[in-house]
């Protein structure tokens, strides 16, 4: 990943009583997050090497339990369909996870308190680069997409249901970058930051029902599960994808009431990294 190089805009959103608060923190929302896009212009094969690993999820793993049929599906639908989603949501949270990482790399580099001193919000500067981390995510969706339709997945190419994917893919990758850098906050080192993302991100993958239903795990990490924000993202996707049995209403607002706790935690924890 490379080090932060973009540098703070010129002019921020001024004070100057033309638009009330609750326009203003929108755009400051998008600038911050266009700072975050612009390492994408810079370094494009980051997404490249990301979208490495939820390929070869889809294309080995998938294809592989696809045709030996060992796991049962809602409504018998293919595995490498009922999969699909699951890897679009985990190839998002991957990247999400590691963006605590970043901000310590922000620390480090003076830029994290030049932003701090702006009249920007916290709230603000958190949502920005968590937002910034959930358009790199459907990028990566996108290309999962087209990779999943290649391999025979029926894709529902509605685009009302793709936009709603989309919302979910935002809402679910936006958490874990708040997550990760609420981590961040807490333990502010870049080599224990490392060391969590790697150890926290499979697990999160592995307790969600991204790879099988819930209905076939353990008890004890069936309640994890149901826990996991990340079940209710993939249970979305999957609905809104494939069709396949979902409710919509209550995955929404598990992903928003958890993104608003954990954009107020990080939120709270930014000076400290700066202490």
């Amino acid at each position: 990943m490379s080090e932060p190089h973009a540098a703070l805009p010129n002019a921020w959103p001024r004070d100057d009583g033309t638009f009330s608060e609750v326009f203003r923190f929108p755009a400051r929302v998008a600038t911050f997050c266009a700072i975050e896009l612009r390492r994408v212009v810079h370094d494009p094969w980051e997404i490249v090497t990301r979208i490495i690993q939820p390929v070869l999820w889809l294309l080995l793993y998938g294809e592989t339990l696809n045709r030996f049929r060992v796991i049962p599906t809602p409504g018998n639908i293919p595995y490498l369909s009922y999969l699909a989603p699951g890897i679009i949501a985990q190839s998002a949270v991957f990247v999400a996870i590691f963006y605590g990482i970043m901000l310590v790399w922000e620390r480090d580099a003076g830029l994290l308190a030049k932003m701090l001193a702006t009249p920007t919000p916290r709230s603000a500067i958190v949502a920005g680069k968590a937002f910034a981390s959930a358009l790199r995510g459907l990028v990566q969706a996108m290309v999962i997409l087209v990779l999943a339709t290649a391999l025979g997945v029926g894709i529902i190419w509605n685009p009302l249901t793709l936009l709603a994917a989309a919302v979910f893919v935002v809402l679910g990758a936006s958490f874990f970058a708040c997550l990760s850098m609420v981590l961040a906050g807490l333990v502010r080192q870049r080599e224990r930051m490392m060391g969590i993302g790697q150890a926290i991100s499979l697990p999160l993958f592995f307790a969600s029902n991204a790879l099988y239903p819930t209905s076939v795990m353990p008890a004890p990490l069936r309640v994890i599960s149901e826990g996991n924000p990340m079940s209710y993202q993939v249970d979305a996707l999957r609905g809104l994808l494939v069709g396949t049995p979902c409710n919509l209403a209550l995955d929404f607002a598990v992903l928003l009431v958890s993104l608003a706790i954990m954009v107020a935690l990080a939120s709270g924890l930014l000076m400290r990294l700066v202490r």
